[in-house]
């Protein structure tokens, strides 16, 4: 088992910058702004051969508010599945009441513990962890997470107290790494999206609140079910672009949009009590433009009655047509209705935006096709589709030769999405087409002929035309 490394302390010490720095990522969100980490995030490091897992939570702050409360019980949690606790402080503060209070707490866990002064740099170390050693939790580190000073030598001084890593045998190594299936949950604010995830991890993992804006960072919670590996990405609600005002807001739009591009299959989750908005439509559309897969769940479904359901019905067909290439479900996230199904329909998603799709395949099913609808007219020329082959996947691309192929409208491209995903079988996947031309090899030649050249196809075209009268 890796070690797993907690960050722990008051808001806004430095916590995701470090987690930033020892995962080397960008996986934590980080702004000057206290309180802005609220669940548990999880990230992989290393220290040369041994690798560890780093969890950041969000600050102890000993609020009174209960969205503050549920944020400290994330944090506890992680603090109990915790090998090692790095309780970070910060130097420009001093010692506070607050860090008294966590050291206490952390001391009654039994748990080796490291202590941390962060924001060091511009500062005397020396005077800076004098304060400190009041805490009474052994020789204060100097660092400064933001510039990675000191960081090297605190990890030595953390792995010092691991134990002697297991050997392990050929391929373990990999299975570890292996993430499985990357699963992002969109949706609006308040839409369920932590409910949903805690419900299919089945713990309360995710700060789950009635309180609109509650998740604002995109959270990467790895699982297993029924044997399979499954990545979890929950993010932030994201509301139309003219309603995000708030810095923390914008932080939290970028970060639900790269979790979008790192997903291989996306959850669409629709609040049935508000009805269907222009804002699910556009995160409908963001999803498709970045070719993930897609699943539809329509959450809240409990309780409503037989007009309002018959009303999101209307609604989806009207603002969400063109989702009718994804599995759509009818769930509840808080009391667990049809939300089982989704795990299974995110594989079929994934399996066929995955798909390989041999050349001989889409060649005779590109012919069946233009035989039952030909393309049209275009300068009284008919548009010719020769031969089809699969230019990419996730999402999946087909290339279509032939002539005119530029005239080609949006109409008939549609007929040919519509058909290729129907007679292939794909569901839950955006479909690509593109359309190459073959080209006039003479093309720019004109000008190169030479002056015999030229009067030699002169008469040449007289001929043929005295020939055709």
């Amino acid at each position: 088992m890796l070690p797993v490394i907690t960050l722990v302390g008051r808001p806004n010490v430095g916590k995701s910058t470090l987690f930033n720095r020892l995962t080397r990522s960008r996986d934590a969100l980080v702004a000057d702004y206290p309180g802005l980490t609220r669940d548990r995030q999880y990230g992989r490091g290393q220290l040369g051969p041994r690798p560890y897992i780093l969890v950041d939570t969000g600050g102890l702050s000993g609020g009174r508010d209960p969205l503050e409360a549920l944020t400290e019980r994330q944090v506890r949690l992680a603090i109990e599945e915790a090998d090692h606790l790095l309780f970070l402080v910060d130097a420009r503060d001093g010692c506070l009441p607050g860090d008294q209070e966590i050291a206490t707490e952390l001391r009654r866990t039994g748990k080796p513990i490291t202590l941390a002064v962060n924001k060091v740099d511009r500062l005397d170390p020396d005077r800076a962890l004098l304060d400190f050693h009041t805490l009474g939790l052994g020789d204060p580190q100097p660092i400064a997470a933001s510039h990675g000073r000191g960081v090297v030598q605190l990890l030595e001084h953390i792995s010092a107290t691991w134990p002697e890593p297991e050997a392990v045998g050929p391929g373990a190594e990999s299975a570890s790494a292996d993430q499985g299936i990357q699963i992002a949950v969109l949706g609006r604010p308040n839409a369920g999206k932590s409910t949903l995830i805690n419900r299919l991890l089945g713990e309360e993992r995710m700060v789950a609140s009635d309180v609109p804006g509650t998740t604002r960072d995109a959270v990467f919670i790895p699982f297993e079910a029924e044997g399979r590996a499954y990545t979890l990405i929950d993010t932030a609600g994201l509301r139309r672009r003219a309603k995000v005002t708030e810095l923390i807001e914008k932080y939290s739009f970028i970060k639900a949009m790269q979790a979008v591009e790192a997903c291989n299959v996306a959850i669409l989750l629709l609040d049935a009590r508000v009805g269907i908005g222009e804002q699910d439509a556009t995160l409908a559309s963001q999803v498709i433009d970045s070719g993930r897969a897609l699943v539809v769940a329509v959450n809240k479904w409990d309780g409503l009655s037989a007009a309002e359901r018959t009303a999101i019905k209307d609604g989806y067909e009207r603002k969400l047509g063109f989702l009718d290439f994804a599995e759509r479900f009818q769930i509840s996230a808080l009391h667990g209705s049809s939300v089982g199904l989704l795990l299974a329909a995110a594989e079929r998603a994934y399996a066929s935006a995955t798909r390989d799709l041999p050349t001989p395949l889409l060649t005779r099913l590109l012919a069946d096709l233009v035989s039952e609808h030909q393309p049209p007219l275009v300068r009284g020329r008919r548009i010719k589709l020769r031969y089809a082959h699969q230019g990419g996947r996730n999402p999946p691309l087909i290339v279509i030769h032939g002539n005119q192929v530029e005239a080609v409208p949006d109409s008939y491209r549609r007929y040919l999405i519509n058909r290729f995903r129907t007679e292939l079988g794909m569901r839950g996947t955006p479909l690509r087409l593109e359309f190459k031309s073959g080209g006039n090899p003479f093309a720019g030649q004109r000008n190169t002929l030479t002056p015999r050249q030229q009067r030699h196809r002169a008469r040449l075209k007289q001929f043929v035309n005295r020939r055709k009268r």
